[in-house]
């Protein structure tokens, strides 16, 4: 029987099922580590998709010789296969698979963040970060099937299909899953670094941070704190504030840039206490690699941890690095726990009663 709908914590998700980011979502979820709760749509729906809409030949055919050395010739083929996936339907009994599993979310038209993982993502020697799409503060089911949708298209952006032909990676091989995840209005947001990506050192911790969700961070449209910490003691070694002047916010259809209030662009966008909590992300995945973070004043919440495909010193390279990392930074801070006092924190201490610590944060997989 085929299994279109994995809850995020699912131990039957691994890299095949639920895709890369999905994968590492659902370890963290396994972890004691505050996750958003949500669910996967996994690669046989997509595959579901594919088949019942016969879109395997036209895909195949609008790559045929595609010459990764033109970006106009990818941006064709890419824009041709995203037109086919746009005319395309999601089959009735996928679609309610997927609406009972939104319908299981708490609240009423939750608002979600819908992002894609590739099975073909973050392989060793190889990083697809931010290749494909996500989709932020989705609210109602219709919403969240064309989110969906946009996301499987997404699988073929001009930018996948070059990467992956230069990779050398069949395109009959690659799928996609999708993680839907409920969201959360994050007041700073980030990247935490489980080795420094600037020298390679893996005894230190850098985490990148701004206010706002991370989207600004992505965009290259701010430049976020930096602060190096030392892992066995989880001292800061080093920080540089920046001054931050855009964040990126919640908006009702969805998010949106706006100026930094003039009070706390040169203030931190994490405590020295918060940052230092927030290295026990590190250890619950094998290798270096980037964890998205979110701090809130509510509940916190997790974005993606991804498995560092190298540690580059070269300046391109390290930029890539980071960048690619920061894509889905904490776009998907969502609801889930608040962290209390006790440093070894686990969901023991997350309980719903009792004087909560008053700093909380997120970890990402």
């Amino acid at each position: 029987m085929k299994t279109y709908i994995l809850p995020l914590a699912d131990p039957h998700a691994d890299l095949e099922t639920v895709g890369g980011k999905g994968m590492s979502l659902a370890k963290l979820a396994n972890s004691a580590l505050p996750v958003p709760d949500g669910f996967h749509v996994t690669t046989e729906a997509y595959r579901l998709f594919v088949h019942a809409n016969d879109l395997q030949a036209g895909i195949l055919a609008a790559l045929q010789d595609v010459d990764t050395s033109r970006p106009a010739a990818l941006e064709t083929a890419s824009a041709a296969i995203i037109e086919l996936f746009a005319q395309a339907e999601i089959p009735a009994e996928l679609a309610g698979a997927i609406v009972q599993a939104y319908a299981t979310l708490p609240g009423s038209n939750p608002a979600v963040a819908v992002r894609s993982s590739a099975t073909a993502e973050d392989l060793p020697g190889a990083s697809f970060a931010g290749q494909q799409d996500t989709y932020l503060n989705i609210t109602g089911a219709d919403k969240v099937l064309e989110a969906t949708c946009k996301c499987w298209a997404s699988l073929w952006t001009a930018r996948a299909i070059g990467y992956r032909t230069r990779q050398n990676i069949p395109p009959e091989s690659v799928a996609l899953a999708v993680v839907v995840q409920l969201l959360v209005n994050a007041e700073a947001a980030g990247i935490l670094f489980t080795a420094n990506p600037l020298n390679g050192d893996r005894d230190q911790i850098v985490i990148n941070a701004a206010w706002g969700l991370g989207e600004a961070i992505v965009g290259g449209l701010v430049t976020p704190d930096t602060l190096i910490l030392s892992k066995p003691e989880g001292k800061i070694v080093q920080r540089d504030t920046a001054e931050k002047m855009v964040m990126t916010v919640r908006t009702p259809s969805g998010t949106t840039e706006q100026p930094v209030p003039d009070s706390l662009r040169k203030v931190p966008a994490l405590s020295d206490e918060l940052a230092s909590r927030l290295r026990r992300a590190d250890g619950h995945r094998m290798g270096p690699g980037g964890r998205e973070i979110c701090h809130c004043s509510g509940p916190p919440g997790n974005g993606t941890a991804r498995k560092a495909a190298a540690v580059d010193t070269t300046r391109s390279k390290r930029r890539l690095y980071a960048h690619q990392r920061c894509r889905s930074a904490a776009r998907a801070a969502q609801p889930i726990v608040r962290i209390f006092g006790n440093p070894n924190i686990s969901q023991a201490n997350a309980t719903a009663g009792g004087a909560p610590d008053p700093l909380q944060a997120g970890f990402s997989c």
